[in-house]
């Protein structure tokens, strides 16, 4: 196996690791680090929370900890993103490195917080540590995609979450069962609030449907370290949400805020990029709402669930009638089955 397809398989290794931290992080990136020696993960980690170590000391903690540190000087650490070169809330990652001496860091994205960009390969090259960067650049891309549009615009990544049927419609005759999708496609979308910082919703979804907005049953296990999602309703008159309402009554209240006459939805996300630090907003609305995002160019991922059912009734989706001067397109849309539905996402494209 030549450098180049190592480099690939260990890489791997280390976004596997920091997909681990997908919606924990928040302000920052999640991160994924393993320290190879020889052909062998003699240390691995990843970004776990804000605050708490970064995905390459937790690496170089792990390897320390299985007795592996005097073999850093002849080992190569991969990490998905550049590594940080600035003290925030910890250390910085290159003073680590150089710490340990290593032989070779590969990393994947270039971070694009300008504070760090582009930093770190001379200050590591200046002390004789080889650099190789762009490994895997998509995937670890990818896996930034909100920390990215952070820095670059100030607000959060807003992920729409819609759940149809076939005809495009979001809920049913009042007789019938309130749900389209099934327990499967239900499960993942606890699993999906657990990406996020915050979930927004309308005043309409409060008053029609009581929705508890949390996550309780993933499909997958959460990590103990992640908090409810804040909460945030957007109404024109704040006492007329139920005062009832799941929202405001259960165990995490606290974390539910009611906004009134928004004019400006680029402002409010900015706002509560900066207020709240919320990297990544999920958007579970009705149709009224989800038009007004995609009319602002404020979806920038979209994830679709379509139920086997024609109802021939009920709430539009996405409120019909001309509205979008550019069409909104999904790039490279993964296909997933839950049971009977089908569930498409990918992240979305004005043209």
């Amino acid at each position: 196996m030549n450098t180049e397809d190592q480099d690939t398989r260990w890489m791997n290794v280390a976004v596997k690791l920091a997909e681990k931290g997908v919606g924990l992080t928040s302000p920052n990136p999640c991160v994924g680090a393993v320290i190879v020696h020889e052909n062998q993960v003699i240390g691995s980690g990843f970004h776990e929370k804000a605050g708490l170590p970064h995905a390459e000391r937790k690496a170089i903690a792990d390897g320390t900890a299985r007795g592996n540190a005097a073999l850093f000087a002849d080992s190569t650490l991969y990490v998905t993103l550049e590594p940080c070169s600035t003290t925030g809330k910890t250390p910085p990652c290159t003073e680590a490195i150089l710490e340990h001496h290593f032989k070779r860091v590969v990393y994947g994205s270039q971070d694009p917080n300008p504070r760090h960009r582009g930093a770190a390969a001379d200050i590591l090259g200046r002390a004789g540590i080889q650099v190789t960067r762009g490994i895997l650049e998509k995937e670890c891309d990818h896996l930034i995609r909100g920390f990215r549009l952070n820095m670059l615009e100030g607000r959060p990544w807003v992920i729409a979450k819609s759940a149809m049927s076939l005809d495009g419609r979001i809920s049913r005759s009042p007789e019938r069962s309130q749900w389209l999708t099934n327990e499967k496609s239900r499960s993942f979308v606890h699993t999906l609030r657990a990406e996020c910082d915050a979930i927004l919703t309308g005043g309409n979804t409060m008053r029609l449907d009581n929705p508890s907005l949390t996550i309780r049953k993933p499909d997958r296990p959460v990590s103990s370290l992640k908090e409810q999602p804040w909460r945030i309703i957007l109404t024109h008159n704040a006492a007329s949400i139920p005062a009832d309402s799941v929202c405001l009554t259960d165990e995490f209240r606290d974390r539910t805020l009611i906004v009134e006459n928004v004019s400006s939805y680029l402002e409010l996300l900015k706002n509560l990029y900066n207020e709240r630090k919320t990297g990544t907003v999920l958007l579970e609305a009705g149709g009224c709402l989800v038009r007004e995002f995609l009319k602002a160019g404020l979806v920038d991922e979209w994830v679709g669930f379509y139920a086997p059912i024609i109802t021939g009734g009920g709430a539009d989706g996405v409120t019909g009638g001309s509205f979008l001067e550019r069409e909104a397109f999904l790039e490279q849309p993964v296909v997933s089955i839950f049971g009977s539905d089908v569930c498409i996402r990918g992240d979305v494209s004005y043209r």
